[in-house]
């Protein structure tokens, strides 16, 4: 038994020391710069909220399976880690918030199981307990169905007709089972665990099922937003726990993913009730048919590499395709080759490049490129224009210029990057399919585009013994 002042004010100071670690980790992983740093920081916040729960009065005792679970999950995400490449990073993060939300539901099933049993915890932390389970399950769930589209298990989209109803009722009847748990109504024919146990059954298959029909383009901003339930369902978690570590931390990753989740909506010009439930992205919705008339002109990397061996400025954007082919340490490569040339090479960033919020700056990141030659879209979108040479690297919808001309299409008022805007335009790409929305894009076969078709690393490849023989 730990003495009474420790329980008092020494455990709580050391829970509110390591949330405030965690918050200066958090704000240190806003800028490239100093995010390793911030990642460490947030990491010794974690260990000192870990290792003071081995002291908390309400944990004393189960040291054993505390050290358990400890030890797998740390070998896991340990193995994990160092053998997911970064093309697999967008999986990973949707693995690993489904796990936050589903630990803070197992959280929720105990406090609930506790009530149930007698413990008088009160109508608010019961109706905090529901609402964490509700959350996390969904946020569980649907992020297991995320990562399993990502990763290629899946098909990208499945819907059926009244899909958006029958979610509805589903998400109507898991409400109302979560009101008879919390507020301890069941019969005789219906125990309080088996109202329990289909009240989460609902609950994450509604996660399912709201996840099934969203397309692939939208995956970035489900991503984000499972990131931000995740985050609330620990804070709700951390509440009925009553510690501080985990109400901050939880409501800090809740807020910043919401903010994060309406900045993404807002740089595809979409709300986000539209990418939950309009179904964008999916292949089914004439996306295919908008698009520009033409064909593509195709161009050998021995041309491609005079064009930017001889230019002034060269602004290259990196999209999926370069994820792929992990071809950015060629990028790199050439772009050193380049500036030792004197052309001036700067990176150019769609806020939703990629599978997952930031996920081109992380590959560059890896490749070693400077952060003064990364720019975001809205710092550099001007520049296009004195630009003589754009390269694309696997960009497709983030390029389109559909997205700005073609009141049709289903993109159409989405902010994309101004490639077409460049003198000349060389687009990598592994064939003449659409991208991942499933959308026809016009740059393709504007006049000052040409397609270098192939693997995005063998390409650059060869663009950079091309640029040598100059």
């Amino acid at each position: 038994m730990m003495p009474e002042w420790m329980n008092q004010f020494v455990i709580p100071a050391a829970y509110f020391v390591a949330a405030l670690v965690l918050i200066l980790g958090l704000r240190a992983m806003s800028s490239p710069v100093t995010a390793r740093r911030g990642i460490v920081l947030a990491g010794l916040g974690m260990a000192l909220a870990v290792l003071v729960s081995f002291v908390h009065p309400e944990v004393m005792g189960n040291y054993l399976l505390m050290i358990i679970a400890i030890a797998v999950s740390g070998v896991l995400a340990l193995v994990s880690a160092r053998r997911v490449p970064m093309t697999d990073m967008p999986q990973m993060i949707a693995l690993y918030n489904g796990m936050g939300g589903g630990s803070a539901a197992a959280i929720a099933a105990v406090e609930l199981l506790r009530i149930q049993g007698g413990h008088d915890a009160g109508l608010l932390l019961a109706v905090i307990a529901g609402s964490g389970a509700l959350i996390g399950a969904v946020a569980f769930s649907g992020s297991l169905i995320a990562f399993a589209k990502l990763q290629g298990w899946m098909k990208r989209n499945w819907r059926f007709p009244g899909q958006q109803w029958v979610n509805l009722l589903l998400f109507a009847a898991t409400l109302v089972s979560g009101f008879m748990v919390v507020a301890g109504i069941h019969t005789d024919g219906l125990s309080a665990g088996t109202l329990m146990l289909a009240f989460f059954t609902l609950a994450l298959v509604f996660g399912v099922l709201m996840t099934l029909p969203i397309g692939g383009a939208d995956m970035p901003v489900v991503i984000s937003l499972y990131n931000a339930l995740t985050g609330l369902a620990v804070g709700l978690e951390g509440y009925v726990l009553d510690i501080p570590a985990m109400m901050i931390a939880g409501v800090v990753v809740g807020a910043a993913g919401t903010m994060l989740t309406q900045l993404m909506a807002k740089a595809m010009n979409r709300p986000l009730s539209n990418v939950l439930f309009a179904g964008f992205g999916t292949g089914d919705d004439g996306a295919a048919a908008a698009g520009g008339d033409g064909s593509m002109t195709a161009i050998e990397a021995v041309d491609g590499a005079i064009l930017m061996a001889y230019a002034e400025t060269v602004i290259i954007v990196p999209g999926y395709g370069m994820a792929v082919a992990q071809a950015q340490h060629k990028i790199w490569e050439l772009t050193q080759i380049l500036r030792k040339r004197g052309v001036r090479v700067k990176f150019a960033i769609h806020p939703v490049a990629g599978r997952m919020p930031g996920h081109m700056n992380v590959l560059l990141a890896e490749a070693g490129v400077p952060y003064d030659l990364i720019e975001d879209m809205e710092d550099i979108n001007d520049s296009f224009s004195q630009a003589d040479v754009a390269l694309v690297i696997g960009a497709n919808d983030v390029v389109n210029p559909a997205a700005r001309d073609d009141t049709a299409s289903p993109i159409y008022g989405m902010p994309i990057l101004n490639v077409d805007q460049a003198k000349n335009v060389i687009v990598i790409k592994r064939g003449r399919g659409t991208g991942f929305a499933g959308i026809e894009n016009a740059l393709f076969v504007a006049d000052n585009t040409k397609m270098l078709f192939g693997d995005a690393q063998k390409m650059a490849q060869e663009l950079i013994a091309g640029v040598k023989t100059l």
